[in-house]
């Protein structure tokens, strides 16, 4: 009888308070994980950057406006739009013609960003192994240009 009077240790870990720990931070993560997706507005400053080298051959230059519109200074008509796909060939046929030619991108301070990548993505497409983006200097304000 001696044995069943005896008591055994329990040797059980309470997990409880973990538990309640781990249902914590689900909710901070809950809550906090939209709040990292959205951004913040923001005006973008005005940089000095160094010119690029003016040799011989002019850079492509590849132009977005405000309202998605894509313009290249090739050609007869620079002041014209260009579809998507005349521009792929166009820089293509450029770059076949001279390679190591710069290619830069203009575009307008209001225009949606999902437009200027749109624009990086077609000009890497056509086999432009760099891209430079083309800024204003700074004081250069409601000079015209973009």
């Amino acid at each position: 009888m001696s044995q069943r009077g005896r008591r055994r240790p329990i040797a059980e870990m309470n997990v409880v308070p973990y538990i309640d720990v781990m249902l914590v931070l689900l909710v901070i993560f809950m809550i906090t994980a939209p709040l990292l997706t959205q951004g913040v507005k923001v005006e973008l400053p005005r940089v000095a950057a160094e010119s690029i080298d003016d040799s011989d051959r002019g850079p492509l230059v590849v132009t977005v406006d405000r309202s998605g519109q894509l313009f290249l200074n090739l050609g007869g008509q620079p002041d014209a739009p260009v579809g998507e796909g005349a521009l792929v060939e166009r820089v293509a046929a450029a770059l076949r013609r001279r390679p190591g030619t710069p290619v830069l991108l203009r575009g307008d301070r209001d225009v949606d960003y999902g437009a200027v990548v749109r624009a990086m993505a077609l000009l890497q497409q056509a086999g432009a192994p760099s891209i430079g983006m083309v800024t204003e200097p700074p004081g250069t304000e409601g000079r015209g240009g973009d």
